[in-house]
């Protein structure tokens, strides 16, 4: 059975690395075979700011429409985002706040503390860059960026989550880049496998 691999492009910017990277993951998708969806969120028209949190129903513009239905639609999605002030970028934030809803993403049991994964059976995969060396950013940040999306937001929807962080972007070479690219591809077939 063919894998629907959905790219999910959080970098606000242009012509980045984190865009690289999810261009040589598409690559590897598409060479092992596997159906391809990609979304840049800096291309959404939608508001990043879930101005009444929950109490109040924001109905979602059509492109935010078209993304959760995407999401829905894949076994398997791949973020790819820089790592900045130890998280993720507020773009990112503003996609999960007003596109991981109750009712959507995950229901509150009415009578105990706990809730149904409405994400259940999907896999995902956070491929971060950052400026941070990755063992400083292990030691003494804790991961906590990178917990705190794998745990608090993909596994708590149901989302089996990997995560690929790359330290030291800024110290690296051509060369290294390059090495980086090519496993990113790697990345792409596997999850496409």
């Amino acid at each position: 059975m063919t894998r629907r691999i959905l790219i999910l492009d959080a970098h606000p910017g242009t012509g980045r690395f984190s865009t690289a990277l999810a261009a040589r993951y598409a690559q590897g998708v598409r060479a092992a075979g596997g159906e391809l969806r990609e979304i840049a969120l800096r291309d959404l028209a939608f508001d990043p700011i879930l101005h009444e949190g929950y109490a109040v129903v924001q109905p979602l513009e059509p492109d935010l429409e078209r993304a959760f239905d995407e999401l829905l639609r894949a076994d398997h999605v791949a973020f790819f985002y820089p790592t900045w002030w130890g998280g993720h970028p507020a773009l990112l934030q503003g996609f999960f706040e007003r596109v991981f809803l109750p009712g959507k993403a995950f229901r509150y049991h009415e009578k105990d503390p706990f809730w149904d994964k409405l994400l259940k059976g999907r896999s995902a995969e956070i491929v971060t860059t950052m400026d941070t060396p990755g063992f400083y950013y292990r030691l003494v940040y804790r991961n906590s960026g990178l917990t705190r999306i794998r745990k608090t937001i993909l596994e708590f929807t149901g989302m089996r989550t990997r995560v690929h962080a790359i330290g030291n972007l800024r110290g690296k070479s051509a060369a290294q880049r390059e090495r980086l690219l090519a496993r990113a591809e790697a990345l792409g077939r596997r999850a496409a496998a």
